[in-house]
């Protein structure tokens, strides 16, 4: 099969190449996906620099989530379903496995592009923001990063649940996607100081933040009391002065996950729950990928480097013969 991989040392974009190699054999309780579609990740990223190693027994080729069709059954599954499936690794290829538990049958009205931008994001909003944040209706959810593929999709299954949205992102021409993303409020943060509009809009319940640094104190005072700070990333960086009386006085949860590390006993909790919650979701139109731009899987390397440069609003996608 035709994949992708690192040519040499990690580094650059420019080191990724479509080379040939074996395809791969499902091992008991696995299928063997045809992939359609691939989705392109931050982490894929980290990964390429050699920031983010594989678990053990993983695939090293990139690629965390993908679509298409069972082509060697396990579980539930029938040869020929058309699934889309959460990944520790290999998605950038044309044939992928996956713990059968970890797949989810593809919504009648998505197509294989739009399927296989929903696992990575929607495992990591639900875990983080429905089940460590306890986002619940009638409360208000801070999004930040709001036009990346998590943030999209964080507006829309916010929403969905029935609470109120604000948005952050950089720049008039984000923000203003945020709100017809269905953001209640869009905040610019070139030109305003998030905390500031939050605290006018009677504080926060949960914020969702894969920025970090300066923006901790400040998320910190952003929150309502028994207010939810979740962290998914830290690109702003990782370490952070915390004000222990500030905490102390907001009752504030400080709390983040990563999905990738997670067992495969617990991602298939995950996608029960998720098909049981999320699924029906997209069947009523509450929540669609949004995807920014497609590239064919040989141009893996000009979507990475799109990708970094940030200017995408949604999902950036490889689609693969």
């Amino acid at each position: 099969m035709i994949a992708v991989s690192v040519e040499g040392a990690v580094g650059p974009a420019e080191n990724l190449k479509s080379v040939r190699m074996d395809r791969p054999v499902p091992r008991p309780g696995e299928i063997l996906i045809k992939v359609h579609a691939a989705g392109v990740n931050r982490p894929d990223i980290s990964q390429r620099l050699g920031f983010y190693p594989p678990p053990a027994g993983a695939s090293e080729t990139l690629g965390l989530e993908v679509s298409g069709v069972v082509e060697v059954a396990a579980g539930r599954w029938q040869v020929g379903d058309r699934v889309c499936a959460l990944l520790s690794g290999g998605g950038y290829a044309q044939y992928a496995v996956c713990d059968a538990r970890h797949a989810l049958p593809i919504p009648g009205r998505l197509d294989d592009i739009q399927a296989a931008a929903l696992p990575e994001t929607v495992f990591t909003v639900f875990a983080n923001v429905f089940e460590h944040g306890g986002l619940k209706a009638g409360e208000t959810l801070l999004v930040h990063g709001a036009t990346s593929g998590i943030g999209t999709t964080a507006i829309q299954m916010g929403k969905a649940a029935g609470a109120r949205v604000i948005a952050t992102s950089r720049g008039a021409t984000k923000a203003a996607e945020a709100l017809r993303l269905g953001a209640d409020v869009s905040i610019d943060v070139t030109t305003q100081d998030f905390a500031e509009v939050a605290a006018s809009e009677g504080g926060v319940d949960v914020i969702l933040d894969m920025v970090g640094g300066d923006y901790f104190a400040k998320g910190l005072a952003a929150l309502r009391t028994g207010g939810r700070l979740v962290y998914i990333a830290a690109q702003a960086g990782s370490e952070v002065m915390l004000p222990l009386f500030a905490l102390m006085m907001k009752r504030a949860i400080v709390t983040g996950s990563g999905l990738r590390p997670r067992d495969a006993d617990e991602k298939a909790r995950l996608a029960e729950r998720i098909e049981t919650v999320v699924w029906p979701w997209l069947a009523e139109g509450k929540l669609t990928p949004h995807i920014d731009r497609t590239f064919p899987l040989a141009e893996a390397a000009t979507a990475h480097a799109y990708l970094e440069a940030g200017n995408h609003v949604g999902k950036v996608m490889l689609t693969v013969d």
